[in-house]
């Protein structure tokens, strides 16, 4: 028979192990704790309020919350970065794993917010801001991509030195806003410039000046009367889109690097002889619903051998110009043709010598399939779309 002290002590012993694999089962737990800790305080720093005074008085940010949508940026995402935990305007998101990005669009946002020092990545698009205060950027210079488009921006409440400090700057969005001109000074840095759908009516001979880094140029949509000389000095462009405007004339010289050339939707009536010619990269040329006739354009204007596509759709024209044997598509639909002329195509027809057409739209004119000359198949032989 056990003793009552026996109990006691028996007791006692069993407290003091079960207390010690506490111990050491809660030791095997240390570093979570510690990274329990870590998120604790990181999701108190993310619900601390943010101070920060918009740029015009009346201008008076709304309150509410919002969510970050990754897949909801049209302009393309930064490459994931380790987690931190960061300052971040109160309007916007800053997601951890996107360390130097800042998600403000589409939150109906007056006022522009302040941008971190360490931001890379600013998307302020699908807004209702009206204003550019100078200065806005002088505390994030490293920015690449700063996405401004979808907004009420003029040029009366844009600092004219706002872009001057940021000397990374790849791609500028400022595409569907009320801007009448062109915002100068821009880095030299720039690649992408959008500034489509605004009312620009006017490029100054300074505007895209030492642009030397510039791939593509947006001004579609807007009201420019005449672009003069400013393509010429833009040595990597690639891409030049001046559609939907009020162009009389084409620009005086391109770019030697330029592959693609957009003027469709303007008042252009001549075309000079060697005019893309001084650009041997061009591929692609839009001239459709322009005012072009046949005096207007110089007998070898389309004569360009490195050409593959050509759209002279909804002009003026009654011939066929002439054009490239290695000329791949051509549009010249909707205008007043009334002869099929081979020598357009083909200056000599045998087996050896034929265009590479392989798409030729002649549907709207005053031709006539039986107007086809019999030369025409081998000298088009390898057209696989002929519409008359």
């Amino acid at each position: 028979m056990v003793g009552p002290k026996l109990v006691a002590t028996m007791h006692w012993a069993s407290v003091l192990i079960i207390v010690g694999l506490c111990r050491v089962s809660l030791s095997q737990y240390d570093d979570q704790y510690e990274d329990m800790a870590w998120l604790q305080h990181y999701l108190r720093s993310q619900s601390s309020s943010y101070s920060y005074s918009p740029y015009y008085e009346d201008e008076v940010p709304p309150y509410s919350s919002y969510s970050y949508v990754p897949a909801g940026s049209s302009v393309g995402e930064p490459v994931p970065e380790p987690p931190v935990s960061r300052e971040c305007p109160q309007e916007c998101e800053c997601p951890p794993n996107f360390s130097s990005a800042m998600y403000c669009d589409s939150r109906n946002l007056r006022y522009l917010p302040f941008v971190p020092s360490r931001m890379k990545y600013a998307y302020f698009q699908n807004n209702q801001i009206g204003a550019i205060q100078e200065g806005a950027f002088d505390n994030a210079t490293n920015l690449e991509w700063l996405a401004l488009h979808g907004n009420q921006i003029t040029s009366e409440k844009m600092g004219k030195k706002v872009f001057a400090k940021l000397k990374n700057l790849e791609r500028l969005y400022l595409d569907h806003n009320n801007l009448t001109k062109m915002p100068t000074p821009l880095p030299r840095s720039l690649r992408e410039l959008h500034l489509a759908y605004n009312q620009i009516s006017k490029v100054p001979s300074n505007a895209l000046e030492g642009l030397e880094n510039l791939t593509a140029l947006y001004l579609s949509h807007n009201q420019i009367h005449e672009i003069g000389s400013n393509l010429k000095g833009l040595k990597s462009l690639i891409l030049a889109d001046l559609s939907y405007n009020q162009l009389r004339r084409v620009p005086d010289g391109l770019p030697i690097a330029l592959e693609q050339l957009y003027l469709e939707y303007n008042h252009i009536q001549t075309i000079p002889d060697d005019f893309f010619k001084v650009s041997p990269k061009l591929l692609y040329v839009r001239l459709s619903h322009n005012s072009l006739t046949n005096e207007g354009v110089s007998p070898n204007a389309f004569n360009a051998s490195n050409l593959l596509e050509l759209d002279l759709s909804y002009n003026r024209l009654q011939k066929i110009p002439r054009v490239s044997t290695s000329l791949e598509n051509l549009y010249l639909q909707g205008n007043k043709i009334n002869e099929f002329t081979i020598s357009s195509f083909c200056t000599i027809v045998d087996i050896m010598n034929f265009s590479r057409l392989q798409v030729l739209r002649l549907d709207g004119n005053e031709l006539r399939r039986n107007n086809l000359p019999s030369d025409a198949p081998l000298c088009l032989r390898w057209a696989s779309v002929i519409e008359i």
